[in-house]
């Protein structure tokens, strides 16, 4: 467990309680969404990156640190994403269908995957300047908001009476229990568990009424919720609770625990592209998302190990990996060309999509390095 820090002068991002306790140290990091140029001199501006334990409401979140660099919308939104939103308002109004045709209104994301086409393409309309909405939806936004318990109180106001809120987050299970340590950034204030998300949702007068569990970023929770007059909580609920009293990761040593982890995968990723590097073997990554700056620092991987990435991100072309690692970003095209002994997908998430696209046509017999839990190799 780290040490340091003024736990007393700390406020809870979610129930502003003050007994909050450091738990997970990954050091001072660069802002993860900051892609400077390629020829931007050195050393990036970094900040302490820690998380934190509320011991009241639950909540794990970044410690002490003020909002850093702005985060310029240079990503793309994956195939994955896309065919995420458009499976899951199909799913959300089959099993509500007094949604259908309903008034709608979506806090937006950082990371995309809006649900407005498909929600009016059902004969839905965008609330009002004021107007509470039958349907309120966030999906992987309230993590970018520093002050998690001030935005569900926005979202419980916008919730008209009978009216159903759709939360979908990354789930700090799977981060937990992957050791997706590199999901841990500047710019995620919040690591929500659906425990936390109960506890805090209840201070502003709702209750979860349902759970489930998808395959976005490495393990998510869209989680519905209403107000507590209105809400019938399902099988599902308990359920999930179960699974996360049994992890820990409400606990303090429990989670303390993931720093360990994260240094021994980082360790054993540094070792890794050394060995490939021994044997004569080029490594180039595909790639250049949020959580790659984390991820290659702490495992001491610069351009001496991995000459270049790529990513289909246009904006992010003659860029650079921010921190100590100085990796650039180029097109996608230039991999191919390059046709190296072994790819890293630093975009581990959509591994399948990524393989799936760089085998077209064949490929050239790659082997795809994915770093975690634990590097692993999967043969395209």
């Amino acid at each position: 467990m780290v040490t340091g820090g003024d736990a007393v002068s700390f406020k809870c991002r979610g129930c502003a309680g003050e007994n909050v306790v450091p738990v997970v140290d990954l050091g001072a990091q660069p802002c993860a969404d900051y892609f400077p140029t390629a020829d931007t001199p050195g050393p990036d501006p970094r900040w302490p990156l820690e998380l934190w334990l509320c011991r009241d409401c639950t909540l794990v979140q970044l410690g002490p640190v003020e909002p850093q660099l702005p985060e310029p919308p240079l990503a793309v939104e994956s195939a994955t994403s896309i065919a995420h939103a458009e499976s899951s308002v199909k799913e959300l109004l089959r099993d509500y269908p007094e949604l259908t045709g309903g008034v709608v209104f979506e806090f937006a994301s950082h990371h995309g995957g809006s649900w407005l086409e498909h929600l009016y393409a059902a004969g839905c309309r965008l609330a009002g300047d004021g107007e509470r909405a039958d349907l309120v939806v966030d999906v992987h936004g309230i993590a970018h908001e520093p002050s998690v318990g001030e935005m569900l109180r926005l979202r419980a106001e916008r919730l008209a009476p009978g009216g159903l809120l759709v939360l979908e987050f990354h789930h700090l299970l799977p981060l937990f229990i992957g050791n997706q340590f590199d999901t841990i950034r500047h710019g995620h204030w919040s690591y929500l568990s659906l425990g936390a998300v109960k506890r805090l949702s209840a201070l502003h007068g709702l209750a979860v009424e349902s759970v489930r569990q998808v395959d976005m970023f490495g393990g998510s929770l869209m989680v519905m919720l209403r107000h507590a007059d209105d809400a019938k909580p399902d099988a599902s609920v308990d359920v999930l609770l179960e699974d996360e009293d049994a992890a820990g990761i409400a606990e303090e040593v429990q989670l303390a625990s993931l720093q360990e982890a994260a240094w021994h995968a980082a360790g054993a990723l540094h070792d890794e592209l050394v060995r490939h590097k021994a044997a004569g073997r080029t490594v180039l990554g595909y790639g250049a998302p949020s959580k790659a700056p984390v991820l290659l620092d702490l495992s001491k991987i610069g351009t001496d190990l991995l000459e270049f990435t790529v990513d289909a991100a246009p904006g992010k072309h003659g860029r650079r990996i921010p921190g100590g690692c100085g990796v650039p970003i180029r097109p996608i095209d230039e991999l191919r060309a390059a046709r190296p002994d072994v790819v890293l997908v630093l975009t581990w998430d959509i591994a399948d999509e990524v393989i799936s696209q760089l085998e077209a046509g064949g490929g050239w017999g790659a082997t795809y390095l994915v770093p975690l839990p634990e590097p692993h190799e999967v043969v395209g």
